[in-house]
């Protein structure tokens, strides 16, 4: 069975539908899945007549439902109308309004199980607000709408580096307030479980990153890392995770510390992110610690190259791959546990029967 992946086109105006576009170049992706854009063709067509003669080519089957997407083909459902105007470079409401009419289509899609998984093209955080999305990216409006109770985890993920984050998108200001005991736990017990379930790590060795400089120097320079920080890793020890720190966040990539890890748990956004894109440009995000799969490219909308040609469509292309991949670990991991071995009392020691 190939999945069908949902594929939002983010903001009409940035780079998404230039990505998709060149993304979908790759034929080989048409052998392992049914790729569904939620856009709208004639925008598309529009992007495609600025890039290269092979992108012109591309042939893009027109369909009302996902689950009529052909096979060996680019599909795609119309979201907004025809005259959605079009301002490449711009950031506009009516691009935001595009945006939300995309991923809102492919959510219901994905909740109702007509796709398999969901890559999303950039969006702009701003345009994008509305009443009906008041959320400061993707990963808050997937939580809210498909965790069920659970704790969804923001991870970067490419060969070189798994960073996840204890705060997404939030002031800076708002950061000590939110680095609790049991934020720093939760945080830690879905990015193992992630890596075991869905990286088939089965003891992922973990980094926690301290919130001051120096780690806070012995409380010279703050106490989180004495107070809640530590407290966290050793409670998430004695549960029997493997977590070690918390390290002083420019001496532990200084030092290329990460590379004796699976993962790295950081403190808020730009202390992961920073040195996670400086190290590759072409990393996944992915929503972790969710029952649905979502990746997303690691980069925005990147309007000043929108409309010239010269977006890489790379790491969209990896997000759209491991989106694939993950679905693959995941059926297989339903395979595995679908008939469970019986336990049996044997000398009172449960045993295992064959």
């Amino acid at each position: 069975m190939k999945p069908t992946i949902a594929i939002t086109a983010g903001d009409i105006n940035g780079v998404g539908y230039e990505i998709l576009l060149k993304g979908l170049e790759d034929n080989h992706l048409l052998e392992i899945c049914k790729p569904v854009i939620y856009g709208n063709a004639k925008i598309a067509k529009q992007h495609a007549m600025l890039l290269t003669d092979e992108v012109k080519q591309l042939q893009i089957n027109i369909i009302k439902d996902a689950a009529d997407a052909a096979d060996g083909k680019i599909n795609l459902i119309t979201c907004y109308g025809d005259d959605t105007p079009l301002q490449i470079g711009v950031s506009t409401a009516e691009a935001g309004r595009a945006s939300l009419a995309s991923l809102d289509r492919a959510s219901q899609d994905l909740k109702a199980g007509k796709v398999q998984a969901l890559v999303t093209a950039p969006i702009n955080k701003e345009n994008i607000q509305s009443e009906q999305f008041r959320f400061s990216g993707h990963t808050e409006y997937l939580t809210k709408n498909f965790a069920q109770g659970k704790d969804s985890l923001m991870m970067m993920v490419s060969d070189c580096m798994k960073v996840a984050l204890v705060c997404n998108h939030v002031p800076l200001s708002r950061v000590p307030e939110m680095v609790t005991e049991e934020r720093i736990l939760n945080k830690l017990r879905t990015l193992e479980k992630t890596l075991q379930d869905d990286f088939t790590i089965e003891k992922p060795r973990i980094a926690v990153l301290a919130l001051n400089p120096h780690a806070g120097d012995n409380g010279l320079i703050g106490t989180e890392e004495q107070e809640i920080i530590r407290p966290a890793v050793m409670k998430a020890v004695e549960e029997g995770l493997c977590v070690f720190g918390p390290y002083s966040a420019d001496g532990f990539f200084g030092a290329g510390r990460y590379v004796h890890f699976d993962a790295v748990l950081a403190m808020y956004h730009d202390q992961g992110l920073i040195p996670f894109k400086s190290l590759d440009m072409n990393g996944v995000n992915f929503t972790a610690g969710l029952d649905i799969i979502r990746t997303s490219p690691d980069h925005g909308t990147a309007y000043d190259l929108a409309g010239k040609n010269k977006a890489n469509p790379t790491s969209f292309r990896h997000a759209l791959y491991m989106a694939i991949d993950l679905w693959k670990t995941r059926e297989e991991n339903k395979e595995i546990r679908k008939n469970p071995l019986e336990i049996v009392e044997i000398h009172n020691k449960p045993v295992k029967m064959e």
